[in-house]
């Protein structure tokens, strides 16, 4: 009887260590943004998928394992910040599941050191839609609902220097309308995972045709959205859904109207009225510290990047000795 009562005790430990391990799994894949989640997952997957057409183990891995892979995608053309993240997102699986991290060990470690060395690490980021751009972009938005909405989006995001998955949070109570603007409060965001939550202003704007107040006022009154999300789908017969846009559906906006002014889509993205917003900014002079305020970046080292590049010509050498 002892026996199996301490058969059962120990069965019914083990279940409970087992939930509580699916539970703790859940709180670490919360503690990062969902889309980091899901390009992790999808890490995973490759990495798991690549081991099983060699008939290697993919938990535990075994650090040649690890070493072997990362060279492959390196042969295979994939940049540098993408086999950063296949490393951690290994990392990251083989510890939520008890397992010492492959890519700890010395071995990895000097494979990537050499990938980094051999491919460099410069960042490819989006280019930035300027203030001069943005004008161009939306003379060619239509005069109808789905007109109206990119309009609204465009200036909102680019005034906000909103990432798109802030863009496509936003819902109608998250807006208030004040004498100076705009005061749009961010609920969360990818360097807010617990939900402080931050206020954004966006006064109005010199010109009416770039006036992202004016431009908000005309979508929401025309369309009578009160509330839930702020931006939404238009159907071919323009009627407006009762649904939220996609942040992949703004990266596409963004492209259509490059595309319509002659600038190559393949170089920008949703994140381009964002970078738009501080590199305009520092071009006419604005503080460090105002266009942090207004991206909510946490460092100066991106910021000052912005002002870096927007200072290649302003501030250049060469333009100044007469050639």
């Amino acid at each position: 009887m002892q026996e199996i009562m301490d058969t059962n005790a120990s069965s019914t430990i083990h279940v409970g260590l087992t939930e509580l391990s699916a539970s703790a799994n859940k709180y670490v894949l919360n503690s990062k943004a969902r889309n980091t989640v899901r390009a992790y997952q999808s890490d995973w997957r490759s990495f798991c998928t690549w081991c099983d057409e060699r008939h290697l183990s993919s938990l535990p891995a075994e650090p040649k394992t690890v070493a072997l892979y990362l060279s492959d995608m390196a042969d295979r053309g994939y940049r540098t910040s993408t086999i950063g993240r296949h490393m951690i997102s290994i990392g990251l699986a083989h510890r939520t599941k008890g397992f010492p991290s492959p890519t700890s060990d010395e071995t990895v470690r000097a494979v990537w050191r050499g990938i980094r060395n051999t491919l460099g690490v410069a960042p490819h980021g989006k280019l930035p839609i300027l203030v001069e751009d943005l004008r161009r972009m939306l003379q060619h938005a239509p005069n109808d609902l789905m007109g109206l909405r990119d309009r609204a989006l465009l200036l909102i995001g680019f005034a906000g220097a909103f990432r798109r998955s802030e863009i496509v949070a936003l819902n109608v109570e998250d807006v208030e309308f004040v004498r100076e603007g705009l005061v749009i409060t961010l609920r969360r965001s990818k360097t807010d995972q617990e939900g402080e939550g931050r206020k954004v202003g966006i006064p109005y704007g010199s010109f009416i045709e770039t006036c992202p107040v004016r431009a908000l006022q005309a979508w929401l009154t025309t369309t009578s959205i009160e509330s839930g999300p702020l931006f939404r789908p238009v159907s071919k017969a323009h009627d407006v859904r009762d649904a939220r846009l996609s942040d992949k559906t703004v990266a596409r906006i963004v492209k259509r109207y490059v595309r319509l002014i002659g600038l190559d889509q393949r170089h920008y993205a949703g994140h381009s009225l964002r970078v738009g917003l501080a590199t305009s900014a520092a071009m006419v002079g604005v503080s460090e510290r105002d266009i942090m305020a207004q991206t909510g970046h946490k460092s100066p080292m991106m910021v000052r990047r912005y002002i870096r590049d927007s200072n290649l010509f302003r501030s250049n050498a060469a333009a100044r000795i007469g050639l």
